[in-house]
Order: C-alpha cells, then structure tokens, then sequence
C-alpha cells in the first residue's frame, strides 16, 4: 500500500515540477479527490449509491473537482488544479493527466436508457486547461487535447486536438514520443498553421502600406505642380 502511494506521488512529481516534497502533494486537490473517489467508487459499486453520493459531495466540497462515483479509473490520473468534471460512464486509463476546468461530459440518451454517455480516455493522455471532451467517444493512447477545445470525436491514437470544434494536427515523432508534454500542447508544431496565416497578413499588410505611401507620394507631387502652375498664371 505504502509502495503504491510512493509511486503514485512521484508520478506526479514527475509531471509536476512545483513540488519540493510527497507531503506537499498529499494536499493537491486532484490527489484528495481521487483518493475520496475510491472509496465512493467502492461503495457504488457494492450498490450503496447514497453513501457513494455522499462522499462524492463531500469530495467535491474540499477539493472542487466532480468525479461522478460510477466513473472507473486507472493509476496515477493527475488533476493539476480543480474545477474538473467527470461523468458516470467515463473510463481514465492509467498516466492520464488533466488540467483545470475539463469537462468528461456526457449526452443526453433519446430512448430514456442511460448506457455509455461518457468518453473513455485511454492511457498516458493530456488534456489542457477548459477541454470539453463530450460522448461516449474514445480519446487514443498518448493523445493531447489542447487547452479549450471541444472534442465530441473519437482522437486517434498519438494525435494531437486543437479548437472549436476541436481539429487534429500533425506532430513530429520526436514531439510524440516525449513522455509528458505539458497542457498537452506542443508550443511549435500545432501553432504552425495559424504562424503562417500571421505572416502572410503581415506581409500583405506592408504590401498595402507601401501602395498607400506610393499614392500619398504621386498626391503630394499632383498638389505640388497644380500649385506651380498657378503661381506661374498669376
């Protein structure tokens, strides 16, 4: 139990470089909503929904964060931070990390039977700050969704999801292989397109500028001999 624990903590360490000791991520509210969420997990389980509900609450009361006691999960998910959501049906495999503010969501049935409503999220993905990640989809192993984006697809394996409604892009071997990637966002790769689009604005813009400045010039020379050629009449 005690080994477990120690892993589990230097798991996010290893993703976290904030802390100076185990100690101080005991009081991560990611880690004390998922501790708390076992134990709801276990009671749901045994059908004891009303206690299951009431430590889900309780949980939610300290640490701001919504795990759903029917959602299954695997090792050493990692919330940084609060204000996280995580439906009923959701599956987390193992090494997943979430930022704040993600949502697990799921869709409302049309037939009235509840089922697989939420996203099952498989191992060693990130997902960045304000993700919404909606329907019983299927989120690939190593895959990252960026800050904000609204998934409502299955992602495939390894791919990296941006915007809204979320798009995938393409990322390097070497940007994929990496063991963690921060906010699941590559800081070159999924930004090239927008870069581009930038630098052909800029350089459409100095195009213009210099057209407006070549128009000024022949302006201020068209005034300057209409003035001469008055000042010669007079």
């Amino acid at each position: 139990m005690f080994e477990k624990l120690t892993a589990y903590l230097d798991s996010v360490r290893a993703r976290d470089p904030a802390p100076h000791s185990r100690w101080e991520i005991l009081l991560y509210p990611g880690v004390l909503a998922l501790g708390l969420h076992r134990v709801a997990h276990w009671l749901y389980e045994a059908k004891l929904y009303f206690l299951a509900r009431f430590v889900n609450h309780f949980s939610r009361f300290l640490t701001a964060i919504d795990i759903h006691p029917g959602a299954e999960i695997g090792r050493n998910l990692f919330i940084d931070h609060g204000f996280t959501v995580i439906g009923e049906t959701a599956e987390i495999g193992d090494n997943v990390t979430i930022y704040q503010c993600v949502t697990l969501g799921g869709t409302n049935p049309t037939n009235g039977v509840k089922g697989k409503r939420h996203p099952t999220i498989a191992d060693n993905v990130i997902i960045g700050s304000g993700a919404q990640v909606i329907g019983p989809i299927t989120v690939g192993a190593r895959a990252r969704i960026g800050a904000n984006a609204v998934v409502t697809d299955d992602v495939p394996e390894g791919a990296t999801m941006i915007g809204l409604k979320a798009r995938s892009t393409l990322v390097p071997a070497e940007e994929w292989m990496k063991e963690f990637l921060p906010y699941g966002t590559p800081c070159d790769d999924p930004c090239a397109p927008s870069r581009d689009c930038v630098e052909k604005l800029e350089s459409e813009l100095a195009s213009l500028r210099a057209e407006i400045a070549e128009l000024k010039a022949s302006v201020g020379e068209g005034v300057q001999v209409s003035r001469r050629g008055g000042a010669k009449r007079g």
